[in-house]
């Protein structure tokens, strides 16, 4: 059993992840909390190499299975490197995208069924998901606007997919929060990033709080 706190952040693309997880540190930092913050895929030597592949932008072929298979596999890695030995050393661990991501953008977006990526992703993970997913709900076009006005943020492959395909994991994200409501909070992004951080530290106050132990 984990004595620690696992917290994943979901959205589309230009939802505001990379800026309330910083918040969100700095919040639990200051509570004596300690707390590490990773990404996915990611986080380790093996997973950011998976991702340079995933993400480059010359890899527009890219086979959805395949991309389904390298984002399990990078998880994989993370999980058992990264996330498990600071969760059995107590920490809390804040996570950019984890398995919801995998749902929403290759499961139902790519068309690839939500249970069949499922199936993949719980044989990576096992029983271990995330005591809390924050999902930054946005529209698919604010996102993107945001990212082109961004002189920070680099465009990557799944940025240069068609705006359908944006409104796909809108609603693979709307999808899984309806399926998973114990698990995911639904957080409107549109808001000013002070606003959305408020609410999110309360969130994960109250959810915390009912940790046992």
């Amino acid at each position: 059993m984990n004595k620690g706190f696992f917290i994943s952040v979901e959205g589309g693309e230009g939802a505001g992840k990379t800026t309330l997880i910083g918040r969100l540190t700095a919040q639990l930092a200051q509570q004596g909390r300690e707390v590490i913050t990773t990404r996915e895929p990611g986080g380790i030597q093996i997973a950011e190499q998976i991702r340079a592949i995933v993400l480059d932008k010359a890899h527009t072929s890219m086979d959805g299975r395949t991309e389904a298979l390298l984002y399990a596999a990078a998880r994989r890695q993370h999980l058992v490197e990264k996330v498990q030995p600071a969760l059995a050393a107590g920490k809390i661990v804040v996570c950019d995208r984890f398995i919801d991501s995998s749902l929403a953008y290759q499961g139902h977006a790519r068309g690839l069924g939500i249970d069949e990526v499922w199936a993949i992703n719980r044989f990576a993970v096992g029983d271990l998901l995330p005591d809390v997913t924050i999902y930054l709900d946005l529209d698919p076009a604010v996102g993107l606007q945001r990212i082109q006005a961004s002189e920070e943020r680099e465009v990557n492959r799944l940025d240069l997919e068609a705006a359908a395909f944006h409104e796909r994991v809108r609603e693979g994200f709307m999808l899984l929060a309806h399926r998973f409501p114990e698990r995911i909070v639904t957080v409107d992004a549109r808001r000013p990033a002070d606003a959305v951080a408020g609410e999110v530290a309360a969130i994960l106050q109250q959810r915390m709080a009912r940790q046992p132990g």
